[in-house]
């Protein structure tokens, strides 16, 4: 639940920062363009008084007004649209010497002109634009005589009103790559504290089961029902067995092709005599055994933390299904109980180190399930489907390395 909380609210937060960056660039933007509007409409006027200026004007100043812009893309149209003057255009064909007069440019330079008179207009008419566009100005020449004055933002402006933009994709680019960063070390962390708990676990079996196998040879020398000693034997086996399993962790297990039948049979032998008589396991195995490059120990590993959970579920009873097939180029086996069941917001809770449902345990079980099945064999495990009150199906899948077998024994079909 607190991961959740922090997760939310750094996602919150860089939300609220984006928001707030674009918000403030938005207004810089705004407040930019409010001003080469106003230095627009300052030439616009300068452009009107110098057309009606007398022999007394002030042509050095007002020519000084219209001079001054050296950033903002202008044009001066008449009422019917054609062009006479512009400046600050970046035209597509170089002229020999500056020009700004319509009529000494190039029929190429001209053409681009127009189209973009064209297509800033978009059907509607001069007047039209000039009243609703603050692009389109309306200069009065003399009473019914008009010149239209047409501006397109500046470079700056453009720049400018992108660059937020540009920003935030950077900043989310960046975001992402520190987000995986931190997974892939936390990743790592955890890694390195499984591979050291398995290991020193196995370390710390290996002592008490040679001396349990050399009390076993004692017991059997000194005349101990063999029926016993047999079992005792087996247990001690199957704890030799654990610890060889929890030292393959951390390392490339050695993978072996194999039958997914027999191996699911051979696994779920040891488990069908050592769960409560209320609990009935049942094989359903398909009629084409496929081959698959598997560690035999891991996949047996993970077939027994899979019924012991269903058991668990159960709570010491009830019926578990286990069916394998193959499609598409991967064999899969389903495990299904008939147990509690998980609500389907913790289907991939369930994999997390330390989520568990029961009072005792650590939660481990699962991810080690699945970090032998995706990490070492390439494959996938899964929530297939799940009910609470009715039960759950796990389903594992892994690629098919060999051609199936047949015809198949039927040693576990029972």
């Amino acid at each position: 639940m607190e991961r959740r909380i922090s997760k939310f609210l750094v996602v919150a937060v860089s939300v609220a920062a984006v928001i707030g960056f674009l918000l403030i660039s938005n207004s810089l933007v705004k407040e930019l363009a409010q001003q080469e509007r106003e230095r627009m409409s300052i030439w616009a006027k300068a452009t009107q008084r110098l057309a009606n200026a007398g022999p007394d004007g002030d042509f050095e100043f007002l020519l000084d007004i219209i001079s001054a812009n050296n950033s903002i893309p202008v044009m001066v149209t008449d009422a019917e649209g054609n062009i006479s003057e512009f400046r600050n255009f970046r035209l597509p064909e170089k002229q020999n010497h500056e020009v700004s007069v319509y009529s000494d440019l190039t029929p190429r330079n001209r053409d681009y002109l127009e189209k973009q008179l064209h297509k800033a207009l978009n059907g509607a008419t001069l007047s039209q634009m000039a009243a609703r566009s603050d692009h389109f100005i309306e200069v009065e020449l003399a009473p019914g005589v008009s010149q239209y004055i047409y501006y397109q933002d500046s470079r700056l402006l453009r720049s400018l009103s992108l660059y937020p933009y540009i920003q935030m994709s950077v900043t989310i680019i960046l975001a992402v790559i520190l987000y995986m960063a931190v997974v892939y070390t936390k990743r790592a962390e955890q890694n390195r504290l499984w591979v050291g708990l398995s290991k020193e676990t196995a370390h710390q079996l290996g002592t008490p089961i040679s001396s349990l196998m050399a009390w076993t040879e004692y017991l059997a020398a000194e005349g101990v029902d063999p029926s016993i000693t047999g079992e005792i034997d087996k247990d001690v086996r199957r704890l030799s067995t654990i610890a060889d399993r929890f030292s393959k962790i951390g390392s490339l297990p050695e993978m072996q092709l194999e039958y997914i039948n027999e191996v699911v049979g051979n696994s779920l032998e040891y488990m069908n005599k050592r769960v409560s008589g209320r609990v009935r396991i049942t094989l359903h195995l398909a009629d084409d055994d496929h081959g698959v490059n598997l560690s035999r120990p891991l996949i047996e590993w993970v077939l027994e933390n899979l019924t012991k959970n269903a058991v668990d579920a159960m709570q010491g009873e009830g019926c578990i299904d286990i069916t394998t097939g193959s499609d598409r180029g991967v064999v899969w086996i389903e495990v299904a109980d008939t147990g509690k069941g998980i609500a389907r917001k913790n289907f991939r809770r369930v994999f997390n180190p330390g989520y568990t449902t029961k009072k005792r345990g650590w939660g481990l079980g699962l991810t080690l399930v699945k970090r032998i099945i995706e990490e070492y064999h390439r494959g996938r495990i899964y929530v297939k489907s799940s009910e609470p009150g009715v039960g759950t199906v796990f389903r594992i899948e892994l690629p098919v390395a060999g051609a199936k077998r047949l015809p198949l024994s039927q040693k576990f079909k029972k």
